[in-house]
């Protein structure tokens, strides 16, 4: 089969909603939102999988179970090595999404796997990163994080190619303490 750059060599869905507290865990993990990273290339076994993040196979193994078992993976094809029916894993879907509908939060821990993925390139000094505060009614909150899924979409479906992988990470979220100013009071005093 030869693989197009710009989907994985396999069929699967788009989006999938998180319903049981079993899947939320499984992707609670850094080393299963790894493997799920991985195969947005292309299917894999659990040896090129612990091969690729350089853990043991039956440490692999273990965490593609879970992420099986939750439904976020599946074997999307086989191939029969001697006497061993060897298995190609797949992502059930390119986005995991929980919460308030598809507008509410995609996949989980995001930020902290950033945080954690994004320091090795802030010390080199090649951290491209943004924050800003804003205050705007609940409507205009809505519209930003369409536009931010639709250019998650763009990114999710960008041909692996290339020498470096990069992190994408967008996010929209209450300041619940962020300090106001009062309300304007007669500046003729």
């Amino acid at each position: 089969m030869t693989s197009n750059p710009q989907v994985p060599d396999y069929d699967l869905e788009d989006t999938i909603e998180l319903t049981t507290a079993e899947q939320v865990k499984a992707l609670s993990d850094p080393l299963r939102t790894s493997i799920l990273q991985l195969l947005h290339e292309r299917a894999a076994t659990v040896t090129e999988l612990a091969a690729a993040v350089k853990r043991p196979k039956s440490t692999v193994a273990h965490h593609v179970k879970v992420l099986a078992d939750a439904g976020l993976l599946r074997v999307v094809r086989t191939r029969r090595v001697r006497a061993i029916e060897e298995r190609y894993y797949g992502r059930a879907a390119r986005m995991f999404f929980y919460g308030l509908g598809k507008t509410g939060v995609l996949d989980f821990n995001d930020f902290e796997v950033a945080a954690k993925e994004s320091a090795a390139a802030f010390d080199a000094g090649q951290l491209r990163s943004l924050i800003r505060h804003a205050r705007m009614p609940d409507e205009r909150v809505a519209e930003f994080w369409e536009r931010m899924q639709e250019l998650v979409q763009e990114f999710d479906h960008l041909p692996r190619s290339g020498e470096v992988t990069y992190g994408f990470s967008v996010g929209i979220y209450p300041m619940l303490d962020y300090p106001t100013l009062p309300p304007r009071g007669d500046e003729s005093d």
